[in-house]
């Protein structure tokens, strides 16, 4: 891999397209590109979830936890060359079968959800929010491009990305303990002494 990356700048992609793994080019502007950006800036959310985790070293979050997300760092890799590559298979069955397995057992330890939770909390848990809203947008995307052109991703990494935008919520709240913050909670009475007020 490092005599492949020895030179970052080509100047090939100058012209506003990009080279894929076929060797044919596309433009950049191509919602193929759109979709690995969204990856990409998920996979760097997540990264720093776990630069938060490391800087909290005090805190009881299991080390299974933590395990986790470098496992989805690695995962969310393998879509991005599903993406640049067809034919290759990054992600299957029993990886969105892991996913709902780590869900269950998260949830297991929450109380009940009466209702709609805020994104905030702690920094940790806020970052979480901010890399589930993100993979929501990357699901968006994903389904976008599968519908323009069916053969460009699989149905197997958008129920992936689907998955993870639900582990990423579970694990949101399952963080809230060992950060010693509570949920915040719509509170609609907010809004009613806001406009009280005015």
């Amino acid at each position: 891999m490092g005599n492949r990356l020895s030179k970052i700048y080509t100047r090939t992609g100058d012209d506003g397209s990009t080279g894929m793994a076929d060797g044919s080019r596309l433009s950049k502007a191509d919602n193929l590109f759109g979709v690995m950006g969204d990856i990409d800036e998920l996979n760097s959310h997540i990264g720093l979830v776990r630069a938060q985790l490391q800087r909290n070293k005090g805190q009881s979050i299991s080390k299974d936890f933590s395990q986790a997300l470098v496992i989805i760092q690695h995962l969310l890799f393998n879509i991005g060359g599903e993406l640049a590559m067809p034919e290759y298979e990054g992600v299957n069955v029993t990886h969105i079968e892991w996913l709902e397995q780590q869900i269950d057992m998260m949830n297991t330890t929450l109380p009940p959800l009466k209702d709609f939770i805020l994104p905030t909390g702690s920094v940790l848990v806020s970052q979480l929010h901010v890399a589930r809203s993100v993979c929501r947008r990357a699901e968006r995307q994903a389904v976008l491009l599968q519908e323009q052109r069916p053969a460009a991703i699989r149905r197997t990494a958008i129920s992936f990305i689907n998955r993870l935008s639900d582990w990423l919520f579970v694990a949101a709240r399952f963080c809230t303990d060992p950060e010693q913050v509570s949920e915040v909670l719509w509170d609609s009475q907010v809004l009613q002494n806001f406009a009280d007020n005015r």
